[in-house]
């Protein structure tokens, strides 16, 4: 099946900076792909990019099989929703839905059942009459998500629809983004900074840095095979835990981290297959065991509890151990102290290896 949306050596630079730099991504049919990375990544830039906001420097981009590269953003089949909400304060609800039809000369008849159609999917029928004002932040950005919805377009784009929301409002705009994309199957692609609405959204995350793409894949595949340390970093709460070494070859693979000498029998190395030399090893604190788990683990260390944080349903444990802060997640009721003895151990197959040099996973 062609793809809904291809990036063919994508450049784009400012004067002498290069801020997006050969990028080619395929999105497919009725996918969700999230663009994650920090401030200053590129994330935004391409996005603006697809949608004809900024012209491209170099490279090619198609829609539907059409090449958009020089066409203007009203010609590309696009639904567009930013992060300020960007309504008329003057026009109702209805009004906002409705302006871009009229001034695209849709019929009477059409409009009213677009903007009913929106309404009714996005539940804002009873706003309708209602000017932004009147309106909370949650229901404004529905409404914004409305004005795309109405174009019936094949292509939706949000640039951090959800950033200007409190926590609680987020959450649940969150769930009903989810549940627009299940019930009208369209290609969208959604820019944040937040890694917990890219995982719970994305059919594929791009992690971007520096105007390239880190990683294209699935969630899970993001979060347990991370191509390199940085994305190892970037993708979970708390972060990763490294510990800096030497990785020797002796039959059985075993890094040298100064907390001891950890065979890594178990850990899958990538194609190129084992490569011996200075790395970093990173466990995440979900897979460092403790108690009896700990004294059944294949590699053991001695630690003491530094910081307790209860949240509810886990319980983040920040502990010392042979020099290193390493954060480990225990149950919700785990009974700990701070300045407690905590034995710990992992399983290597669980863990992450990366050169030192390039940062690449091994």
């Amino acid at each position: 099946m062609e793809p809904s949306i291809s990036i063919k050596d994508l450049r784009l630079s400012f004067g002498a900076v290069e801020v997006l730099r050969n990028l080619n991504v395929d999105i497919a049919q009725g996918e969700f792909l999230v663009l994650l990375g920090s401030s200053g990544c590129g994330k935004s830039t391409l996005l603006n990019c697809i949608a004809g906001l900024l012209d491209v420097t170099d490279g090619q981009i198609f829609i539907g099989g059409r090449n958009v590269t020089w066409e203007e953003p009203s010609k590309r089949g696009i639904g567009m929703v930013f992060q300020s909400y960007a309504l008329y304060p003057q026009m109702t609800v209805e009004g906002n839905l409705s302006f871009g039809l009229k001034n695209a000369r849709v019929s009477k008849a059409e409009i009213a059942e677009r903007v009913a159609r929106a309404a009714k999917t996005l539940q804002i029928e009873p706003l309708l009459k209602r000017r932004p004002a009147a309106l909370s932040g949650g229901q404004r950005q529905r409404v914004a998500i409305g004005r795309a919805l109405v174009r019936d377009v094949d292509v939706f784009l949000f640039d951090e629809p959800l950033s200007n929301l409190d926590a609680k409002l987020r959450a649940d705009l969150r769930v009903e983004i989810k549940q627009l994309h299940q019930t009208l199957g369209n290609t969208m692609i959604y820019v944040t900074h937040d890694q917990i609405e890219a995982m719970t959204l994305a059919d594929r995350i791009a992690i971007m840095r520096g105007g390239n793409i880190l990683q294209l894949d699935t969630p899970n595949e993001i979060y347990n095979r991370p191509a390199t340390k940085y994305v190892a970093e970037f993708i979970g709460s708390p972060s990763m835990n490294f510990f800096e070494g030497v990785l020797a070859n002796d039959v059985v693979p075993v890094f040298d981290g100064g907390a001891g000498a950890f065979p890594l029998g178990g850990y899958e190395f990538g194609p190129d297959g084992i490569r011996t030399g200075p790395a970093w090893l990173g466990i995440r604190p979900e897979h460092i065991a403790t108690g009896a788990d700990a004294a059944a683990a294949p590699i053991r260390l001695d630690s003491t509890v530094e910081l307790v944080e209860p949240l509810g349903s886990d319980t983040l444990v920040r502990v010392k151990s042979a020099g290193h802060s390493l954060w480990v997640r225990l149950d919700g009721q785990a009974a700990i102290r701070n300045g407690q003895s905590l034995p710990i151990g992992f399983n290597p197959a669980l863990a992450n290896l990366f050169a030192k040099d390039t940062e690449l996973r091994l």
